[in-house]
């Protein structure tokens, strides 16, 4: 935890004299799910979640700088093979004053035959921020779209649900959970071993933000 904590001041100071130069780009939390002793959903194939989603969160990087010349400010809320809390995720959402923070996780489900792509924002309540609620589902609405039309995933649709990691950050900025699809699926398994379907993942998620970011956001 002292770990973690120090690490989220260092990135505060990083941030905080960023602020101080030129047009700061808006700031992104990909939470990569489960990590550690928590492998998350394993596939037919003994492909683990926990291993997907940091592929993804680090191609999703890679193809921001080398693409895009780092146009949005990604930050993820882990770099390795370590569980973090969920608790400490939404933290350092609040931390870094995101603009954006998108959970990404991998499917699982009993009958074998379940796939594709959902997106999950916080169930909607009385006290909720409406612009938030908005923004949440024009971003999940983008997301299914890109991985609709650039991946021709089947797409479940938008859900609402009370995970911790949305419900923690529903008054500190947009925030969805990305499943992507069923490890519990032969087809979709095999798939998200794929190199190719890792950066294929890991682009749709960027132009998906960038399109989201472009709408609602410009530079601090």
């Amino acid at each position: 935890m002292k770990r973690f904590l120090t690490i989220c001041f260092g990135l505060f100071l990083g941030l905080s004299f960023a602020m101080g130069q030129e047009k700061k780009a808006p700031i992104i939390i990909l939470d990569l799910g489960h990590g550690g002793v928590d492998s998350g959903a394993v596939g037919v194939n003994g492909i683990r979640e926990k291993d997907v989603v940091l592929a993804v969160g680090k191609e999703v990087l890679r193809l921001n700088k080398e693409l895009y010349g780092n146009q949005l400010n990604i930050y993820l809320t882990r770099y390795s093979d370590t569980l973090i809390s969920l608790g400490h995720r939404a933290k350092l959402a609040k931390a870094l004053r995101a603009n954006l923070f998108v959970s990404i996780h991998c499917n699982q489900a009993p009958r074998k035959k379940a796939q594709g792509i959902e997106v999950f924002i916080q169930h909607p309540h009385i006290k909720m921020d409406t612009k938030h609620l908005l923004q949440s589902e024009n971003l999940a609405r983008t997301i299914l779209l890109e991985f609709d039309n650039s991946l021709g995933f089947k797409i479940r649709g938008r859900k609402y649900a009370n995970f911790q990691v949305l419900r923690d950050t529903q008054f500190t900025c947009p925030a969805v959970l990305l499943e992507l699809g069923f490890l519990s699926n032969s087809e979709e398994a095999i798939h998200s071993m794929k190199k190719s379907s890792i950066s294929g993942y890991a682009i749709a998620i960027l132009q998906s933000l960038i399109e989201v970011v472009g709408k609602y956001f410009s530079p601090r």
